[in-house]
């Protein structure tokens, strides 16, 4: 039974997720920056096994933005989907591309010491200067 649904901008990529999400991060680090356009990227980890593509497996784009992480998109609208990192089993599903409501989960800051000079974080949620 799907936990959660997801999908691109465009509607092109769908995918389910298998088990709650009990937790976000937030990436202040410059690729993340970059790759989602925005101050920073929130991501929830899930495993593997749980994330299913449901439709548009041939609009999936990838990016080896370092050597043991990749990053997906929607090749049709550019919408960010996955942080992939081969070191774990766990997939990073950018979290604005949920269609279901997530509800309040734990939340932290991961890579402040790099984050965008131009914003100021004012919430409560832990922060890391790395990924810890």
């Amino acid at each position: 039974m799907a936990m959660h649904t997801g999908s691109c901008l465009c509607g092109a990529v769908k995918y389910r997720i298998d088990t709650p999400i009990h937790d976000v991060s937030h990436c202040h680090c410059s690729m993340c920056r970059k790759a989602h356009g925005a101050a920073f990227a929130s991501f929830a980890s899930v495993p593997r096994p749980a994330f299913h593509l449901i439709e548009g497996e041939d609009r999936i784009g990838r990016y080896a933005s370092s050597e043991s992480v990749t990053r997906t998109f929607c090749t049709q609208c550019g919408a960010s989907l996955q942080f992939v990192d081969d070191r774990n089993d766990e997939v990073g599903v950018a979290v604005g591309t949920l269609d279901t409501p997530l509800g309040q989960v734990a939340q932290e800051h991961i890579f402040v010491t790099s984050k965008a000079d131009w914003y100021s974080i004012h919430d409560s949620y832990p922060q890391y200067s790395g990924d810890h």
